[in-house]
């Protein structure tokens, strides 16, 4: 019998269901949003939201009460110290579910259920104060037509002021925007002037090692050639001595005829 079971039982028998919740908590805690069904957002909400409250009195009990239903360590550690901390002044109510619409394929609702308090864009919109407007009562029809020529009047003067603010923002933003493009040029022909002057010097460097390479090829040459002209020099000198020695022997054999 099942007398009072008003629950959503998801379609899962109870260990199924109880294991897949376990699981969206921890995920829920880890990344503080999800995405999934309408049906199962409301189902965890219902399941995550008294581990929430439980982590706020950080003692062993609650830990393990808590990990009992969780059974992830991660998932209880980023409770217990990130979150919990978080939601202390809060009473209730620390998750919301944002429809987005149906699933193709099977058509269900679909949804994102997350944190409340780490939504910072709705957070920064819910701080903001609403403007009071403040309406004079009684009198006749003249102090009603003074009234609202003094809300005309202050109505004026503040679209004026939101005017001039907004061309002084706009002045402000070309100036800005003029002095980035400047310091950008200025920025691109300092960088080419240090790329002409490397790619000179890069060049300067390679005419040097070429004038080097030259002169000692050159050196090389001319310790190559000196011993060919010594020998040259030496032969010249023996044929000179070898031609002295004939015409000596040519005199003396003339005399002796």
């Amino acid at each position: 019998m099942r007398h009072r079971k008003g629950f959503n039982h998801l379609g899962r028998t109870s260990a199924h269901r109880k294991a897949m919740l376990a699981n969206m908590a921890s995920s829920l805690i880890l990344h503080k949003k999800i995405n999934t069904t309408v049906a199962k957002a409301k189902a965890l909400r219902i399941y995550v939201e008294p581990l929430i409250t439980k982590s706020k009195n950080d003692t062993t009990h609650s830990r393990r009460v808590v990990f009992s239903y969780l059974k992830n360590k991660y998932a209880v550690a980023e409770l217990f110290r990130e979150i919990s901390p978080k939601v202390a002044d809060r009473p209730g109510g620390y998750t919301r579910i944002l429809k987005t619409g149906s699933r193709l394929g099977d058509n269900a609702d679909m949804c994102i259920i997350e944190l409340v308090d780490y939504n910072e864009n709705m957070l920064s919109d819910t701080g903001k104060k609403a403007k009071s407007t403040r309406r004079r009562r009684g009198g006749g029809g003249s102090r009603k037509a003074e009234g609202a020529a003094a809300e005309t009047v202050e109505a004026s003067t503040k679209e004026t002021q939101e005017l001039n603010t907004s061309e002084t923002v706009d002045e402000t933003m070309v100036t800005t925007t003029e002095e980035v493009a400047e310091d950008t040029d200025a920025r691109a022909e300092e960088e080419k002037a240090e790329e002409i002057a490397e790619e000179a010097k890069t060049e300067k460097e390679k005419s040097q090692k070429a004038s080097e390479e030259v002169i000692k090829e050159t050196k090389a040459e001319e310790k190559a050639e000196e011993p060919v002209e010594q020998k040259i020099k030496a032969e010249k000198e023996a044929k000179t001595e070898d031609s002295t020695d004939e015409e000596i022997a040519e005199e003396e054999e003339k005399k002796d005829e």
